[in-house]
């Protein structure tokens, strides 16, 4: 997929938040989010996966120990959800490293309990894109 393509995506990634966070607004669960802003994507055309198993490999033995990617968007996009007071460093982090462990470029977090959702999105990049 091209970077375009893969940009026109995260375009309506994020639209597709605003509309979920202008129809609910915040104070509610992540999972319920996640479900709402699940189902928005699927609207819109795009493959849309939710809590894909992300397997840890330790010098090539896959250990006893499984992240998973809240949601992923046309097999290149991870997105991580929070309902949370303050993102903190530590969910950019764990952004970049499902990214890292899932071998994507693109990523985004985003945190539905904020009363402005343009103030709960960060879009992070994996290397170079």
């Amino acid at each position: 997929m091209s970077k375009t393509e893969i940009e026109k995506i995260g375009k309506q990634i994020v639209d597709a938040a605003f509309e979920v966070h202008s129809e609910l607004g915040p104070g509610l669960l992540e999972s319920v989010y996640e479900i709402c802003l699940v189902d928005e994507l699927k609207n819109r055309g795009l493959l849309v996966e939710r809590q894909v198993k992300l397997p840890v490999i330790y010098k090539g033995k896959e250990l006893q120990k499984d992240f998973f990617i809240d949601i992923l968007v046309e097999k290149e996009i991870v997105i991580e959800l929070k309902a949370v007071e303050v993102l903190l460093p530590v969910h950019e982090v764990q952004t970049l490293t499902y990214m890292k462990l899932a071998d994507m470029r693109l990523g985004y977090l985003i945190n539905f309990n904020v009363p402005l959702i343009k103030q709960g999105i960060k879009r992070k990049i994996n290397g170079y894109f």
